[in-house]
């Protein structure tokens, strides 16, 4: 349930109803915008007199909410989130690139990689410390090891860096990262969803392969309901029957969400295609459709990549590639 409260209320009107929810064992939840403040209700609303609450003066409207996420729905909260990773921000009108390998390898290559896509407009760089791999044959990540490296790269370069989680366990080694990435196939992985959400860091999560969008918003909220606030939501394709790419990109998800969601959507062509050659196009296309930011992969040496090479741009490919996005950026937003 959202309660919009008028203009003309005042602070302690305003604190006098939070308490008397609060009375009756509801969490609030409380978004001021420039022209209302909405008090979001979460919990069992049965027990509220809607007759009663809007008769109230300061009250303006009243709605039940049906769909079953609260922190994260746009009707909690109207207007957008704008998530800040060391002084870049993103959602609201603001877009960030983020880029990187898919795994970290050494410390020549990730460090190369680093300083190649910062000169070409990355502000975020992305690596893969531990990685889950369909066969337990291939690579797994550099785990501990890849972690300091990304932070070498960190101090290096200034990019803040965000590398995935895969287990509550690892928790304490990501206190220097600035964004956890929970990947797809942790997408419904509760109790880190649960971890994450007792933290204050910046999570971006990934929809799954085989999940749609109220899942990934759901997921979300486990994150939200304990908290953290922070959260940043990715698509990156989903499997379908066509076997041309490696998975299928879900464009209408980008506007969708927004819809749905106050919280920043981006999208990863590389992951949604796995082809490099495909990066491209997706990448304009979802910068087209209104992607708050981008996570695309690059490696200096995509034919002995450890991991993913398929779908890894070159760093000059890359400078080609986020040149072409900044100018669709430039041409929706006028």
């Amino acid at each position: 349930m959202i309660a919009v409260l008028k203009q003309d209320t005042s602070i302690q009107q305003r604190d006098s109803l939070i308490n008397w929810f609060q009375s009756m064992g509801l969490e609030v939840h409380i978004s001021e915008g420039d022209f209302h403040t909405i008090i979001g209700l979460i919990g069992d609303t049965s027990k509220v007199d809607i007759g009663l609450l809007e008769s109230l003066s300061i009250i303006e409207s009243v709605k039940r909410i049906s769909e079953p996420f609260k922190n994260a729905n746009r009707k909690f909260h109207a207007e957008d989130s704008i998530i800040d990773v060391n002084g870049n921000k993103i959602g609201g009108g603001h877009f960030q690139i983020i880029a990187g390998p898919c795994s970290v390898e050494n410390h020549d290559q990730i460090i190369e990689i680093a300083q190649r896509v910062k000169a070409s407009g990355a502000t975020i760089l992305r690596g893969g410390a531990f990685k889950p791999r369909t066969s337990p044959y291939d690579f797994q990540g550099l785990k501990a090891d890849g972690i300091e490296l990304l932070l070498e790269a960190k101090k290096l370069t200034g990019m803040p860096i965000i590398s995935e989680i895969m287990n509550i366990k690892d928790l304490e080694l990501f206190e220097e990262v600035d964004i956890i990435q929970v990947g797809a196939r942790n997408m419904q992985n509760f109790d880190l969803l649960k971890e994450l959400g007792r933290t204050k860091k910046n999570i971006l999560i990934k929809r799954g392969l085989a999940n749609n969008l109220k899942e990934l918003l759901m997921s979300t909220e486990y994150i939200m309901a304990g908290g953290n606030e922070n959260v940043i939501l990715c698509e990156r394709g989903i499997r379908t029957f066509e076997t041309y790419t490696r998975n299928t990109l879900d464009l209408s998800a980008v506007p969708m969400l927004h819809e749905l969601s106050h919280l920043p959507v981006v999208v990863d062509p590389s992951h949604a295609t796995g082809l490099s050659r495909l990066v491209e196009p997706m990448a304009m296309a979802a910068a087209a459709a209104g992607a708050d930011g981008l996570m695309i992969e690059v490696h200096n040496n995509p034919e002995k990549a450890l991991c993913d090479g398929a779908q890894s741009l070159t760093p000059d490919q890359f400078d080609s590639v986020a040149k072409k996005v900044m100018k669709v950026r430039e041409a929706v937003t006028l």
